[in-house]
């Protein structure tokens, strides 16, 4: 599993909003670094989104208003979890149905423990023989039948590469939900979330 962050947005805005209930922007104190060339949260700003955050999801409405963006490279087993997640979720896919046979697949296409292990190897020779029939075949019909063929056979530990654009609040829900899972790479997006800026508003 790869993680990568694009961009992110929003922490000036979403620190000057989460005041405006109160209209207290004057005590405000999250400003530009510009040696850093980042936002840096202020210990008021700091300390009232906090105090939201305890209150509930409903007072720190702050949080969906910075958002990541990241290209994620997860097999599918995974995929299928993340997929439960809406709210302050938006993601692109690299197409399976329109990239899967443009070539033949290694173990590397595959998150796995056991790269060399008989199950994964044969099934990535039965996938490429399926592939190679796809190619050399002309009837239109007997093509969608291969590729049906493939897609049912294909391993959830198959790769798959999604852009992905998640609100903190989002990332914070996720964070709570997924301590202490048992799949591996809920622990690696978990780290990844650590290391976003100010990750404290999603981790504490």
């Amino acid at each position: 599993m790869k993680i990568q962050l694009l961009d992110y947005a929003g922490i000036l805005p979403a620190m000057t909003a989460m005041r405006n209930p109160m209209n207290s922007w004057d005590r405000n104190d999250t400003q530009i670094d510009f040696k850093e060339m980042r936002i840096k949260v202020g210990s008021a700003d700091k300390g009232l989104s906090e105090k939201l955050q305890k209150a509930g999801p409903e007072h720190a409405k702050h949080l969906r208003m910075i958002m990541v963006w990241a290209d994620i490279n997860a097999p599918r087993y995974w995929w299928n979890e993340f997929d439960t997640y809406r709210a302050g979720v938006e993601k692109v896919s690299c197409s399976t149905m329109h990239k899967l046979m443009s070539r033949e697949l290694t173990t590397d296409d595959f998150e796995t423990d056991a790269k060399h292990s008989y199950a994964l190897l044969s099934a990535v020779h039965e996938i490429n023989v399926r592939i190679g029939r796809y190619h050399s075949e002309e009837d239109p019909e007997a093509k969608k039948a291969i590729w049906r063929e493939i897609i049912q056979i294909l391993p959830q530990s198959y790769i798959q590469k999604r852009t992905a654009m998640m609100s903190y609040a989002a990332l914070r829900n996720i964070y709570r939900q997924r301590e202490g899972h048992k799949l591996k790479e809920w622990q690696e997006f978990r780290e990844w979330c650590e290391s976003l800026p100010e990750s404290w508003m999603i981790t504490e």
